[in-house]
């Protein structure tokens, strides 16, 4: 049976400091589809605690709109990770999207948070259901990711974390994020693997950080060939990588019209009982269709294009 799922916009994921009212604040007024305001990497040991509300104010008092609002967790070998979901959740409720689960290794990663938060939803009686996301950052990671991608009906989508990744499989630092070096993408069997699991799974594939954001083309460059491989989105640790995300992940106007007009051809001739037909020099089957429909048009229709 197919699993309903939300279907959010994730074409530039920022990543945001809890511990940074100032930073939560631009973020909030930023144009990236999705925001994750950050207690694992971005916030230092001795600030974690107090940063939880911070972001529970941040996620109770700022305007939002248009946004999916998620909260990065320690991951589940430190003392923080429980109370950082118990926390958010009770304070921030149905203000909150989803939980970003970080250094996921084993579907009972997931299954715990799931139980976790199912107990807590029927205690404060939310009225909705807030969703999974994971981080694949650890060499075991990848290679349950299959029974990762399909543990929970609350996971809603996978993100290659390819720093630790690299430091998990023992790839030099200067490596991360860039293929150069390498006769090939470095990246292209982890992207691959994680996008062909999530869409087994039916859930979001999405690509992690570029760390120099001072090189846009690099940027540009690396969220293309997440794109090229199925991936929705693109992390961006700066704000001046969310424009490119957004670009690189949405269709063209040319394309959107055209595909529209292909769907509809084609319609038209499948009424009249016709199984293939050219339009314009191109052939069109139900084949063409379905790629149409799983790329062009559904990204057209998410995002209101």
């Amino acid at each position: 049976m197919a699993i309903s799922r939300p279907q959010r916009r994730r074409r530039s994921q920022l990543s945001t400091p809890g511990s940074s009212e100032k930073m939560m604040q631009k973020a909030a007024s930023s144009k990236a589809d999705h925001v994750f305001l950050d207690l694992e990497d971005a916030v230092a040991p001795n600030q974690k605690v107090g940063a939880r509300a911070k972001i529970v104010e941040a996620l109770n008092t700022l305007d939002w709109t248009g946004k999916v609002r998620c909260v990065r967790i320690n991951d589940l070998t430190t003392p923080y990770a429980y109370e950082d979901i118990i926390e958010i959740v009770e304070g921030a409720g149905e203000n909150l999207d989803t939980i970003m689960m970080t250094k996921v290794q084993t579907p009972a990663d997931i299954l715990f948070a799931d139980k976790l938060l199912t107990m807590m939803e029927k205690k404060l009686g939310l009225r909705k259901r807030i969703g999974l996301e994971a981080l694949i950052e650890e060499v075991e990671g990848m290679q349950n990711i299959d029974e990762i991608a399909r543990s929970s009906d609350r996971l809603e989508c996978l993100i290659f974390g390819m720093g630790d990744f690299s430091a998990s499989m023992g790839v030099d630092l200067k490596m991360v994020g860039v293929a150069d070096g390498y006769p090939g993408d470095i990246w292209h069997h982890a992207r691959f693997r994680l996008v062909m699991a999530c869409r087994a799974a039916g859930i979001d594939p999405v690509d992690g950080p570029y760390a120099d954001f001072r090189n846009p083309d690099g940027y540009r460059e690396e969220a293309k060939r997440a794109m090229v491989l199925g991936c929705v989105g693109k992390w961006a640790i700066h704000p001046s990588q969310i424009d490119i995300a957004l670009d690189v992940f949405s269709p063209s106007r040319e394309d959107v019209d055209r595909a529209r007009a292909l769907a509809k051809a084609y319609a038209e001739a499948e009424a009249q009982g016709l199984g293939a037909i050219n339009v314009d020099g191109v052939m069109v089957d139900v084949a063409s269709i379905r790629i149409l429909r799983n790329t062009v048009l559904r990204k057209a229709d998410l995002y209101g294009l």
